[in-house]
């Protein structure tokens, strides 16, 4: 194995603002801790988070790295004192508490996952921030079960086109906002079995109408806004109903007499302020549940398209323009 060199180059957000501020810089390789690793990144995923951090509305927690990037894929190639699972030289992808968009990044080794059977390293590294956060807000927060129906706002976003798959692959039932025909058509190739045009069709109308009037069993909302209210409408007795984002406004009005009368729990989450505990958990039952239905090929990861490291400033502008289909991805 090579040396591992002084510096590295990183994206660094040079001052809050738009996809410009996101400039390479040489910086010291991080050193890792004693349940840490050192991965010399192959690839490093673009996500929303990394957007709000950009703008200066997600700060990192404290003591994570300042550097934007959230999962990775690549090759240990230093151990912490404590670290046992691992080796130098293992490929794994990684959910990281920042500083992805790097040639090196600290992992904490509860975080990490080999890559599935099957998988490239580029494929791998848009993986971790999506299932982590599908698999904690749908399956254990949501608690989906076989047999019920999911809404899905943003159908052929990451976290859309994860959440199609894995709830088909669990036996639920779904239907899948998007904003145009193609993405509703791309939802539907997923397996969704429905999909609804956000800009020219109602999702309330249609969900009653896809549920026999009774309405989706869990929610799961990156809006907020004025889709709160319209969610509780579109809800079934009991539902739940799932924040991860507020791209539509984080003030909102609802009627509380109707949550009350449908027994609705109205519950959110985010990912990157928690434990490396709670992550590792996440962790594991991925890997149990999920990491099998990848190898076997049930479920898939969609990539809309690469970028070299140093076009960061590229893939938030195609992010923000919304009008990929999937993951996009910075290769190293």
């Amino acid at each position: 194995m090579a040396a591992i060199p002084e510096t590295m180059t990183a994206i660094e957000i040079s001052e809050p603002g738009g996809p410009e501020v996101l400039k390479p810089k040489l910086l010291p390789v991080p050193k890792p801790g004693r349940a840490q690793m050192l991965v010399k990144v192959s690839a490093a995923g673009v996500n929303r988070p990394d957007v709000a951090q950009r703008s200066g509305s997600y700060p990192p927690p404290p003591g994570a790295s300042p550097l934007p990037g959230l999962e990775v894929a690549g090759e240990v190639v230093s151990l912490g004192a404590d670290v046992a699972r691992w080796q130098t030289g293992n490929r794994v992808c990684a959910l990281v508490n920042g500083g992805g968009y790097a040639e090196y990044a600290i992992v904490e080794d509860v975080q990490a996952l080999p890559i599935p059977n099957g998988l490239d390293l580029m494929t791998a590294a848009a993986i971790p921030e999506t299932f982590f956060t599908v698999w904690g807000n749908v399956f254990e927060r949501g608690r989906l079960a076989a047999g019920e129906w999911i809404l899905v706002h943003g159908g052929t976003s990451g976290i859309g086109t994860t959440t199609i798959q894995l709830a088909k692959a669990f036996g639920a039932k779904v239907i899948a906002t998007a904003g145009s025909a193609e993405k509703c058509q791309a939802c539907l190739d997923l397996g969704a079995d429905r999909a609804i045009n956000y800009r020219s069709e109602d999702f309330v109308k249609l969900c009653q109408e896809a549920t026999a009037g009774r309405g989706v069993d869990v929610i799961l909302d990156m809006v907020a806004g004025p889709y709160t209210e319209r969610n509780i409408i579109a809800a079934a007795p009991d539902g739940r109903i799932v924040q991860i984002a507020v791209l539509g406004g984080a003030n909102v009005t609802i009627n509380i007499s109707r949550l009350m009368s449908k027994r609705l729990t109205l519950t959110g989450s985010t990912l990157r302020p928690r434990s490396r505990e709670f992550k590792g958990s996440l962790a594991a039952a991925l890997e149990a549940k999920v990491w099998p239905l990848l190898a076997a090929g049930k479920v898939r990861v969609v990539l809309d398209s690469t970028f070299p490291l140093a076009q960061a400033s590229e893939a938030h502008r195609r992010m923000e323009a919304g009008q990929h289909i999937g993951k996009l991805v910075l290769t190293i």
